[in-house]
């Protein structure tokens, strides 16, 4: 495995993002906007629990009234840095992260 080290050189190991808890995410995008890497998308979901489509910020589409919370959703985890910035600001910690040396390439 590679070494991962700071700009000072002190050992440092990422921890990629690799899901977010559907079920106790509430959408509120604070993970979204520190994501240098643009790793989640947020997602509408109806009253039981399925997925109507992506969320734009732009967007004032309810989906037809279906719209009942939002969710982010990892979109794409081969772009995460394993910053963890997202954990640090999730109110719910509802993210799993995995260490860089505990990932399959």
């Amino acid at each position: 495995m590679s070494s991962f080290k700071t700009r000072d050189g002190t050992d440092y190991t990422p921890l990629y993002l690799t899901d977010i808890n559907g079920a106790t995410c509430i959408g509120c995008g604070r993970c979204f906007k520190v994501c240098p890497q643009s790793v989640m998308t947020l997602y509408g979901v109806d009253e039981a629990g399925e997925v109507l489509g992506i969320v734009t910020e732009d967007d004032d589409d309810d989906f037809d009234g279906e719209l009942n919370r939002k969710i982010m959703k990892v979109e794409h985890p081969g772009a995460c840095i394993g910053c963890n910035a997202c954990a640090r600001v999730c109110p719910k910690n509802c993210q799993t992260h995995v260490p860089a040396g505990e990932l399959a390439a």
